[in-house]
């Protein structure tokens, strides 16, 4: 796959079918960007995982924190990583092993490697994107905002619908 575009298609069905997300990088602190992404997209009805283990055991939005993947104890749909392009490659083995959908990789987050790992293993991968700015793209929600969202329906947009 061509990870330099995805479709709006492509992503939209991604967010339609996770429910929940395991965000490997996760910080309680208010100004770290995994943590808006956490709760933006736990207001959005998503259940979200932290996973840090300088954490482990912490209470975080109604969450405990995970030392790791192999730790989390209900299925995950989407492995949301907040670490940097080389730290991917050791997150897809977990990944996979725990029968996660989606490999999520943040802003600024490419690995080729890793990609092709993850996607040969049945994955759909997506790669320096971030799922709050998609689903505020892609539900219009962003337009309130200024965006262009090229949605102009007078139906209720699946994803807001949803959730």
């Amino acid at each position: 796959m061509d990870h330099s575009s995805y479709t709006d298609e492509y992503l939209t069905n991604i967010l339609e079918e996770v429910k929940t997300i395991a965000v490997v990088g996760a910080s309680d602190n208010p100004s770290r960007p995994s943590n808006f992404v956490m709760r933006y997209m736990k207001r959005k009805g998503y259940r979200i995982l932290p996973v840090n283990p300088g954490k482990a055991g912490q209470e975080f939005l109604g969450e405990t924190f995970y030392a790791s993947l192999s730790d989390i104890d209900v299925p995950v749909d989407m492995v949301d990583c907040f670490r940097n392009s080389e730290a991917v490659a050791s997150i897809v083995p977990e990944a996979v092993a725990i029968n996660a959908k989606v490999l999520w990789m943040q802003l600024g987050v490419f690995n080729e490697t890793a990609a092709e790992t993850a996607e040969s293993a049945g994955l759909k991968v997506v790669m320096n994107r971030c799922p709050k700015i998609e689903f505020g793209r892609l539900s219009g929600e962003i337009a309130y905002m200024g965006g262009r969202s090229k949605i102009i329906s007078s139906k209720r947009n699946k994803l807001l619908g949803k959730r």
